[in-house]
């Protein structure tokens, strides 16, 4: 893996939990010409803006980090609001990219793009494959959309547009929110205010019973690094002209019940646990089938059990200034 620290690169939605991991994974690899923007400076809903901000500015690289993302409470409330938003942001930003004649771009989805019940662990050919989970198939139909413009872009005009799939990420900068956070932040939060309420129990959503992969931010954000540097030779050796996405993961799942169990050690939680099955437990299980990843030189590093107690150390430390 070879790196000209000298490129302009540009972090779309890098004040995200993915998009900060991946400038400071850059950061702490030396690149220096790192290009940001926040929302107040470039509305990425807006194509004419967007337009303009990657003309007026040479950029080498793009890294597609931005999105709307929550879990099942958000995707089930808002679902106008998530397929149109990853969308539209997608689509801006990756034609906006050919236009400007970035060569090299890495979108960033998610496992939900595979079948509800695909083969575990699922391999990137699940894709397109089988119905959907219901409860977020509007931001995992924006999802492969985002895949399929990589796809287009590539086969019409010759660029090098790349995707990568993370499993569930966790980590620091992720969304706490009580309500529309992803289940290790909503659980850490709801274990951390139950310990300083002195309560004797805490409710999980669901049976307990699926089975989850988690990959802390850190690794995702050194694997996304990863994959954009490859030699154009070598990824395309390990990828598929019409199958161009690769899997990001541990390989490894728990059940929701073990990872309870974990965070409720972690967060030194005294009290009993207790799962409320008549809330929507989602898909069974999804696990992702790294071998392509790991074919082409990445393995994941950080333990779950490494990777809460991280987590759960940022969040002590920014708990005060937490959305909700």
């Amino acid at each position: 893996m070879t790196q000209d620290l000298s490129q302009a690169i540009f972090v779309a939605g890098h004040r995200g939990m993915v998009g900060s991991a991946i400038v400071r994974c850059l950061k702490a690899l030396g690149h220096q010409n790192l290009l940001t923007a926040s929302r107040e400076e470039l509305d990425l809903l807006d194509q004419n803006a967007v337009r303009r901000y990657f003309l007026a500015n040479r950029i080498d690289q793009v890294y597609l980090a931005a999105a709307r993302v929550g879990g099942i409470h958000a995707n089930n409330t808002y679902p106008a609001d998530f397929i149109y938003e990853n969308l539209m942001v997608e689509a801006n930003i990756i034609q906006a990219s050919h236009a400007a004649g970035v060569q090299k771009l890495l979108f960033l989805g998610s496992s939900c793009i595979y079948p509800k019940h695909a083969e575990q662990p699922m391999k990137e050919e699940a894709l397109l494959t089988g119905p959907l989970e219901p409860t977020n198939e509007p931001y995992a139909i924006a999802k492969i959309a985002g895949i399929k413009l990589c796809e287009s872009y590539n086969r019409q005009h010759g660029r090098d547009y790349r995707s990568v799939m993370p499993t569930n990420l966790y980590g620091q900068n992720d969304n706490f929110h009580p309500e529309n956070s992803h289940v290790i932040p909503a659980m850490m939060r709801r274990f951390h205010e139950a310990k300083l309420a002195n309560l004797s129990e805490v409710v999980v959503w669901g049976s307990g019973k699926p089975m989850r992969e988690f990959l802390h931010v850190d690794d995702m954000a050194a694997a996304s690094v990863h994959v954009m540097e490859l030699e154009d030779m070598v990824y395309r050796k390990n990828t598929q002209p019409m199958l161009s996405h690769v899997n990001v993961g541990t390989g490894v799942d728990c059940t929701i019940r073990e990872l309870a169990e974990t965070m409720k050690r972690v967060v030194g939680f005294e009290g009993e646990l207790v799962f409320d099955a008549n809330k929507p437990d989602g898909a069974p299980r999804k696990l992702m089938d790294v071998s392509r990843l790991e074919s082409l030189g990445w393995k994941a590093t950080i333990s779950l059990d490494n990777g809460l107690q991280r987590t759960y150390q940022w969040f002590l430390q920014n708990y005060g200034l937490l959305r909700g």
